[in-house]
């Protein structure tokens, strides 16, 4: 099992989020574990299921979003994006989830209440990347980008391609990261968990990442 995981410090915002990342599943009947917290009492958990459908999902299922679509192309690349604030007023603009530049139909919708702590941005917390509970990431991740405090749609991190019409990896967004955000490229193969954020944490990671050429912008 190899994921890589941080201990929050005090938060910008912990009501305001945004996780972006790309992803590559390796068995899409195995799912993809996205991102987690590790001893929340709330349970954040992203992820694609077994059942190949995208869901946010927190303890008792007070949060619970799950997509209609089932992702089930071992050969793409997703671009994935979970905005969460749940200080809006409007209970559906509470959490937002993307793929490829588009909002998904969703079969579930459970939007939490005002002000609702989902956790995963909760200062002293350990945030996962490419695990859920006792579940790894059963394939890729590149440009991963955590946002705290800010709540930021699919386009910031994407833009759909002039000529081929393919939503694509923008690599140097316009972002500002909150005290507890981060960047994994993921490009130096010495070191994967490397933070090229402004904020230059200090990330950890658990198990054994593999490189791989294989990237957005470079499917194999």
């Amino acid at each position: 099992m190899a994921y890589i995981h941080r201990t929050n410090g005090t938060a910008t915002n912990e009501l305001i989020w945004t996780l972006s990342m790309w992803v590559k599943q390796s068995d899409p009947d195995l799912g993809a574990m996205l991102a987690g917290a590790a001893g929340a009492t709330n349970t954040p958990e992203f992820s694609i299921t077994g059942a190949d459908v995208l869901q946010f999902w927190t303890a008792s299922a007070t949060a619970y979003l799950a997509t209609t679509a089932k992702y089930q192309d071992p050969a793409a690349w997703r671009h994935i994006v979970i905005a969460v604030d749940t200080t809006q007023v409007s209970a559906s603009d509470r959490i937002k989830m993307y793929v490829n530049g588009e909002e998904p139909v969703l079969t579930t919708s459970t939007y939490p209440s005002a002000s609702y702590n989902s956790e995963l941005n909760k200062s002293g917390e350990v945030i996962e990347i490419g695990k859920t509970g006792p579940v790894a990431l059963n394939g890729v991740l590149s440009h991963v980008h955590f946002i705290d405090g800010i709540q930021y749609t699919a386009s910031t991190f994407g833009e759909t391609d002039a000529t081929s019409g393919i939503w694509k990896i923008k690599t140097s967004p316009t972002v500002t990261y909150g005290n507890n955000g981060f960047f994994l490229k993921m490009e130096d193969r010495t070191n994967l968990d490397l933070d090229s954020s402004p904020n230059a944490h200090t990330m950890t990671t658990s198990g054994t990442l593999v490189a791989t050429y294989d990237t957005p912008s470079n499917n194999f």
